[in-house]
C-alpha cells in the first residue's frame, strides 16, 4: 500500500514521519521550497552590541506531555528543547486601564479582585446548572449559560481572540472543546468534570526549541525519505481501481489512498477539479466558505531599562470591550530564554483576527505606531521609539470552528470511502498538539488497513 499525502505543514510532515516509522509507502507533495506551513522562526543580528533576536512568525510554542517528549526525542530534538520559565505561567487582561493578572487557583479566584462577586457566585453556582446545550450553540452562549458575561467578556474572548484569532459568538463549542459537552452530560458541571478527570490529564509544559519552533518542522522534513518540495499538485484524479493519481510538477504517481494535508482553499482546487467530474462539488463548496481571518504579527525590542512594567507572566490579552488596537502581547524575553540580549525586552504583539480583521489591514505604518503608543502606555515605556521593530502578516491566519466547519467534516467524513483522507488544522483539531496527535491517529489507522 502507498499513501499520497499533499502539503507539508506539521499534520503532513507527522504523518510522513509516522508511516515512514511504520514502514508504510509513501510520498509527500509541498508546493513551497520549505516545509513547515505556518510554523516559521527567524533569528536576527540584535539591531547593536552583539547577540540576535528570535522572531515567531507563526506559533510560538508547543503544549505537550511526557509521551510528546519521548516522541521529539526519537527526532533528536532533545538537547535544542527549551521550557518556558516559570514566570510564564501568569497570565494577564488589559482591564480598566492596565494589566491585571488572571486568577491562577481557587484561592485567588475567591479573594482576588478580578472578577465581581456576581461571577465569583456564578461560578460556585455552576455545580448546580441544570441547563444543558443546544445543537449549534457557540462558545459565548455556553459559558454565559452556565457562567456569566463578566467570564465570556475579560476571560474567554480575550483568549480565543489570543490563540485562535477567533469570535467566541461564533465558535462552535461542539468543534472547538468538545470536552465541556461531555462533562456537562456526564457531570453536570463543567467544573466537577475538571476536577474529576484533572488527575487523568497528565503534566504537560509548555516549550520551544532553542532556535524557534521552525527546528520541529524542519527535524521532521530531514527524517523522511520520500518528500518533494517545490513540487505543486496540480490535480488529483480517481481511478475506476479507486486508486488515486496525482498530477504534480515533477510528474505522475498512483497512491492506494490520498492524504489532504493542504488548507481549504487549496483542498477545494483539488477536489473542485473538472476531472473529478463533480463528484466533490459538495465538499469543494464546504471548504470554500471556511473563514481564514487576517492576523498581522509586530516585533517590538526596548531596553530593559527603558521598561516600568516588570513583565513576569507570558503576556497580556486585551478584551474587545476595552477598545485596544491589538489583541494582545506575549512577552518573549519573559516566557523563554535567549529571545533577546539580557538588557532588552522582546514583545509580540497580534493585531487583527475575527474579532477586528480592519486593524490587520492598515498599513505598516499605522500598525507600527499604534503597536508602540499602545505598548508604551500599557507598560511604562519611556523610549521614544523601539531599538527594533518588524511586521509579518498571515492574510489567512487560522481557520475558524464556526458554523461553515460542519459542513466541511460531513463532507471529509464521506470522502473517507473514496479513500480520501484528512489530516489538516481545519479537521478535527486546530492546535499544534491536535495536529500532533491526529498524525499519529491516522497513522495508525492505515498501518491497520494494510
Amino acid at each position: 500500500m502507498k499513501i499520497g499525502i499533499i502539503g507539508a505543514g506539521i499534520s503532513g510532515l507527522a504523518l510522513a514521519y509516522e508511516l515512514q516509522q511504520r514502514g508504510i509507502d509513501y510520498h509527500l507533495w509541498e508546493a513551497a521550497p520549505q516545509a513547515g506551513g505556518y510554523i516559521r522562526s527567524r533569528r536576527e543580528p540584535a539591531s547593536h552590541g552583539g547577540g540576535s533576536y528570535l522572531r515567531e512568525l507563526g506559533p510560538n510554542s508547543l503544549l505537550g506531555d511526557d509521551d510528546l517528549l519521548r516522541w521529539l526525542d526519537q527526532l533528536g530534538l532533545t538537547p535544542a528543547l527549551s521550557f518556558s520559565k516559570p514566570v510564564s505561567k501568569a497570565r494577564f487582561i488589559y482591564r480598566d486601564g492596565q494589566y491585571r493578572q488572571l486568577p491562577s487557583g481557587p484561592l485567588s479566584l475567591v479573594f482576588g479582585r478580578f472578577f465581581s462577586w456576581k461571577t465569583k457566585l456564578a461560578i460556585l453556582r455552576e455545580r448546580t446548572n441544570k441547563t444543558t446545550s443546544p445543537d449549534g450553540e457557540t462558545l459565548g452562549q455556553f459559558f454565559r449559560r452556565r457562567f456569566s458575561d463578566e467570564i465570556v467578556d475579560y476571560a474567554l474572548a480575550p483568549f480565543v481572540a489570543g490563540i485562535y484569532a477567533g469570535d467566541p459568538e461564533r465558535l462552535l463549542v461542539s468543534e472547538t472543546f468538545p470536552v465541556l459537552l461531555q462533562y456537562e452530560r456526564e457531570y453536570g458541571s463543567v467544573l466537577r468534570g475538571l476536577i474529576k478527570n484533572q488527575s487523568k490529564a497528565g503534566r504537560r509544559q509548555s516549550f520551544s526549541f532553542r532556535d524557534g519552533m521552525q527546528m520541529l518542522p524542519d527535524a521532521l522534513a530531514a527524517h523522511l525519505t520520500h518528500l518533494s518540495l517545490n513540487d505543486a499538485v496540480e490535480r488529483i484524479q480517481r481511478l475506476a481501481d479507486g486508486q488515486w493519481q496525482v498530477d504534480s510538477a515533477s510528474g505522475r504517481q498512483t497512491v492506494d489512498q490520498l492524504v489532504l494535508a493542504v488548507s481549504t482553499d487549496a483542498a477545494a482546487r483539488l477536489v473542485g477539479h473538472p476531472d473529478l467530474k463533480g463528484r466533490y462539488v459538495a465538499f469543494a463548496d464546504a471548504l470554500r466558505r471556511v473563514e481564514y481571518p487576517p492576523m498581522t504579527a509586530v516585533h517590538s525590542v526596548y531596553k530593559r531599562a527603558d521598561v516600568a512594567h516588570p513583565l513576569n507572566g507570558f503576556g497580556g490579552l486585551n478584551p474587545r470591550r476595552e477598545g485596544r488596537f491589538a489583541a494582545g502581547h506575549i512577552w518573549n524575553s519573559s516566557t523563554f530564554a535567549d529571545r533577546c540580549p539580557d538588557d532588552e525586552v522582546l514583545f509580540t504583539t497580534f493585531v487583527g483576527g475575527q474579532q477586528n480583521e480592519a486593524n490587520a489591514r492598515q498599513p505598516d505604518e499605522v500598525i507600527l505606531k499604534t503597536v508602540h503608543r499602545e505598548l508604551g502606555s500599557a507598560f511604562g515605556i519611556r523610549a521614544a521609539a523601539p531599538t527594533f521593530q518588524r511586521i509579518f502578516r498571515w492574510e489567512r491566519a487560522i481557520p475558524q470552528y464556526n458554523e461553515y466547519i460542519l459542513a466541511v467534516k460531513q463532507q471529509a467524513e464521506a470522502a473517507e470511502a473514496d479513500r480520501l483522507l484528512v489530516c489538516a488544522n481545519w479537521y478535527k483539531g486546530v492546535s499544534l498538539s491536535d495536529c500532533l496527535g491526529k498524525a499519529r491517529t491516522l497513522a495508525e489507522k492505515l498501518s491497520k488497513s494494510q
